[in-house]
């Protein structure tokens, strides 16, 4: 806190700081007998009204009425990771997309559009990377005409906690109403000392995932899109451990190699086979073959809640570098839809959740067309300027 040459805290703060990074003290009783205070980090989203709005790292953001101030003042952006590669937000951004493609993707300014039939959110939101060319009440009306059209509910990814994260964009999000339904976290670390935890024996890779991969991935069908974003990346690798008696396999994994960076995924342990260190072998496999590769840094997601996966993602040198939520548009079911070709009213497919994370307890997979009772294809969508299906040229 600011303390100034009287000895006594002091507010140097204003309006003028929003956007920038502040650390407040404020009273958090006001009032009572006994004086109580709440520190607060983050980055200062909004202050109208006698109100201030601060982002914290983890994307929440907290109210503060300015008459319960005590201290405040603009720090720096928050501190370079102490261990692990470097990487910029957008790098891995960049990155991250690139090894999860979506079927179709479509370039409004700097953000992309991105839909794959409502397999997973990644494949099915938008990714803001800067200006989106026209005021942001006009880019997100065509983000829901783009999305509805396509009979899917919009979504927009979004990221805090790192330099250069949206958390001003979150918070204009939430005042138009979009829910955050989802947050994880991206972890990077170095790539060999995750080749060197084990010998990755009885690990089998693959450049495709056959019929038992998807035996352990997903136990029901799945569809050609679905297949179409496990496949896509610069240089993707499976890799399973082969089950007893030609059952499914103990476990899977998945890994994107692209330049000097490896994304790991879907790494699955069959139940009754768990705390084997199996999926310390399937990542240990493929790490050794992004090594080969050229890779040297590692990234993979994870979800905040899932203490077993962070324990083991920690062992193996790994450390958050930023949040990333999924905002979902406001009265998705009423403002979506649209009709078909009959001009019968069509209810909006819903979006299935990420893949697991590399510990295979993310979310369970719901995934579009695999759901019973979703619709069939979309009519002809509006389109926003040039679709550009991937794969094609």
């Amino acid at each position: 806190m600011e303390i100034s040459a009287t000895g006594r805290l002091e507010v140097r703060i204003t309006a003028a700081d929003v956007g920038k990074r502040v650390s407040v003290r404020c009273l958090s009783q006001p009032g009572a007998s006994v004086e109580k205070f709440t520190d607060t980090v983050g980055v200062l989203t909004s202050w109208d009204d006698g109100v201030l709005l601060i982002t914290r790292k983890d994307g929440k953001t907290v109210r503060i009425a300015e008459s319960s101030l005590v201290a405040g003042k603009v720090v720096p952006a928050a501190p370079a990771r102490r261990r692990g590669p470097a990487a910029t937000y957008e790098e891995l951004a960049r990155v991250t997309s690139r090894g999860w493609r979506p079927v179709e993707s479509e370039w409004l300014g700097e953000w992309e559009l991105r839909a794959a039939d409502g397999f997973t959110r990644r494949a099915n939101s938008v990714l803001p990377l800067g200006d989106p060319g026209l005021p942001l009440d006009a880019a997100l009306e065509a983000v829901r005409r783009w999305y509805g059209g396509r009979g899917l509910p919009a979504y927009i990814q979004t990221a805090t906690g790192a330099e250069g994260t949206q958390e001003l964009l979150c918070a204009e999000l939430e005042r138009r109403g979009w829910v955050r339904e989802v947050t994880a976290e991206l972890w990077t670390g170095a790539l060999a000392p995750v080749a060197d935890r084990a010998e990755g024996s009885g690990v089998v890779l693959s450049r495709t995932a056959d019929e038992a991969w998807l035996a352990r991935y997903q136990r029901k069908g799945v569809s050609e899109v679905a297949l179409r974003v496990l496949g896509s990346g610069p240089s993707v690798w499976f890799a399973s451990v082969p089950g007893a008696d030609g059952d499914a396999p103990a476990a899977i994994g998945r890994c994107v190699v692209d330049g000097r960076w490896a994304g790991f995924g879907a790494v699955e342990v069959d139940p009754a086979v768990r705390r084997r260190g199996l999926a310390t072998e399937v990542m240990a496999a493929l790490a050794r073959r992004a090594l080969e590769e050229g890779a040297s840094a590692a990234w993979l997601q994870v979800e905040t809640d899932n203490a077993g996966a962070r324990a083991l993602y920690d062992r193996l040198g790994f450390a958050a570098h930023h949040a990333y939520h999924h905002y979902r548009e406001p009265d998705a079911v009423g403002h979506l839809g649209g009709a078909d070709a009959a001009g019968h009213h069509r209810k909006p497919r819903t979006v299935g959740h990420d893949e697991p994370d590399a510990a295979g307890h993310a979310e369970r997979h719901p995934m579009g067309d695999d759901k019973p009772g979703v619709p069939g294809p979309s009519p002809e969508p509006a389109p926003l300027g040039a679709t550009r299906p991937h794969g094609t040229s």
